[in-house]
């Protein structure tokens, strides 16, 4: 069982930034790849990035250049800092771990419970 706990999230005008953490306990944390995923209100679970266990990144179009993941395995934790904010970035943000690197949010086995992220304009 692995679980994971984020943080970082709040409000903050477009154009601003935030950095999200996602700490991870009871696993092998550097085994597993370790995913993003953001869901706004009425709208569906919407995938972000992954971060492989060998440091890989790939993000989704809409936050490409300007979302960027990393993880610290000394910290069990994983990363996501945003920049260049926009108002349609508002969404609960959630880190996901599982034996993959993909971007199919039911091939991870762990969820965090999401940090709250809204963009005011």
């Amino acid at each position: 069982q692995m679980q994971l706990v984020e943080s970082g999230g709040g409000l903050v005008q477009a154009g601003g930034s935030l950095r999200l953490s996602c700490a991870a306990s009871g696993r092998t944390f550097n085994s597993y790849g370790m995913a993003w995923f953001r869901q706004a209100p009425g709208k569906e679970r919407e995938f972000v990035g992954f971060i492989s266990w060998n440091n890989s990144t790939y993000y989704a179009d809409s936050v490409k250049g300007r979302f960027a993941i990393s993880r610290d395995n000394t910290k069990n934790t994983v990363y996501l800092q945003m920049n260049s904010l926009k108002p349609e970035d508002t969404a609960v943000y959630y880190c996901a771990a599982g034996r993959v690197s993909n971007y199919y949010d039911s091939e991870y086995l762990y969820w965090g419970q999401g940090t709250q992220v809204t963009v005011s304009s």
